[in-house]
């Protein structure tokens, strides 16, 4: 039988399960609980940012009937008029009040929905209870008479670390064995919809509850990334710390290359001397942290070294340059991709060999993978017997040839 959605096991309960917004969460309580007739509130940001869940768990804690329709399937007049026209004047039987739900306002497109929007501002008008509507843009042409009849809220994405405590969460909730690296790599890759991380997370952990970065590797990206040049474009055009520390959130490349784009293209950008010195000093201490990490396998380091890379490089000027810059990639980056694919292939065998040995992977690289090297260039027969158990692939069998 097919598991759970966990976005809706997850789903928060109350306002106090929900992390972060805390402000946006306040004017929400304050426009149901001192309602006015003729108003909606229009809650609009990314998707997975929390948008329709917190009015989910705000209609709980007032003890409110939620009627909701998603507007990407309920999309002209007479449909919206029937689910909620009279919902909206009715008294409530079960319930002291209500609210009504309008989600993905942005689903109404087109001749077909023609109509729609004007049967919401005519519920709008009429309506007894408050009526919230969710959308990701609200600032398209089609809902320019709404927006004058709505309060404006806006959600911001959620930086990762907010979406990293929930994976840890479920992680511990689901008995997920995870590497840190790994529930990093996937919080960030979720560019703040924590509804995509969770259902990442779920497709690839629920089964064998383990999560490794070759996992993800294997797994493939979600779409919502910004290139390596946009996010420079943000460290080097911007003196706001807000702007910059989220520069690299939605950016699929590693720490590595990163700090080679960095480094790289620092001195073109940054022309005053003072400023170039506090740029390299934040660069040199992110690879102090970096450091730190791979000694210690202490992945909470992260944290600070894309803090480093991005507010602290793009605090390090005392203002905005005005150049246009042609930022390039450096040379170094090749001869990373080189040896970090060797390093793959070595971690994909040691992961193998400790699944196998009841092992941790990295006393399997340390202790194991030596022996293999010398059975597989000196014992053709057991090399074979050990390739068979193991099931390694061609590539795999090469390396340890090597």
């Amino acid at each position: 039988m097919e598991s759970a959605s966990w976005t809706r096991k997850y789903l928060p309960k109350k306002l106090s399960d929900i992390e972060g917004h805390v402000r946006v969460i306040e004017e929400l309580k304050r426009f149901v609980t001192h309602f006015e007739k003729g108003k909606a509130l229009l809650l609009y940001g990314p998707s997975g940012g929390g948008k329709t869940s917190s009015v989910y768990a705000l209609a709980h804690d007032l003890g409110y009937e939620l009627v909701e329709i998603n507007a990407s399937d309920t999309r002209n007049a007479e449909q919206i008029n029937s689910l909620i026209g009279s919902a909206s004047k009715q008294a409530s039987l079960f319930s002291k009040s209500k609210i009504i739900l309008v989600d993905e306002l942005d689903g109404i497109t087109g001749r077909e929905d023609r109509g729609g929007v004007q049967a919401i501002l005519r519920i709008i008008d009429t309506s007894v209870y408050p009526i919230i509507l969710v959308a990701n843009e609200p600032y398209d042409k089609r809902f320019s008479a709404l927006r004058k009849k709505a309060i404006l809220l806006e959600y911001k994405a959620r930086p990762y670390t907010s979406t990293l405590k929930f994976l840890k969460k479920i992680c511990k909730e689901e008995g997920i064995r995870y590497d840190e690296e790994a529930l990093i790599v996937l919080a960030r890759r979720a560019g703040g919809d924590l509804r995509a991380a969770i259902n990442d997370l779920q497709s690839l952990a629920s089964v064998n509850k383990r999560l490794t970065r070759s996992m993800l590797d294997e797994y493939g990206e979600r779409d919502k990334t910004d290139t390596i040049i946009q996010a420079l474009i943000k460290v080097f055009k911007t003196t706001d710390i807000d702007v910059a520390l989220n520069s690299f959130d939605n950016v699929d490349e590693d720490l590595d290359k990163i700090f080679l784009w960095v480094d790289e293209n620092l001195p073109r950008e940054y022309a005053k001397p003072e400023d170039l010195a506090r740029g390299f000093d934040a660069l040199s201490r992110a690879d102090v942290f970096k450091g730190r990490i791979m000694r210690w396998q202490y992945y909470r380091f992260y944290v600070y070294c894309y803090n480093l890379l991005s507010a602290g490089v793009a605090l390090a000027k005392h203002e905005k340059y005005r150049s246009i810059i042609n930022y390039k990639p450096s040379s170094r980056i090749l001869k990373l991709w080189i040896a970090k694919q060797r390093n793959m292939k070595k971690k994909a065998i040691a992961e193998k060999i400790g699944v196998r040995t009841h092992t941790s992977s990295r006393r399997a690289l340390h202790d194991t993978l030596p022996y293999l090297k010398h059975i597989f260039n000196n014992n053709r027969r057991e090399a074979e017997r050990i390739s068979s158990y193991l099931d390694l692939d061609k590539e795999e069998v090469a390396w340890l040839k090597k």
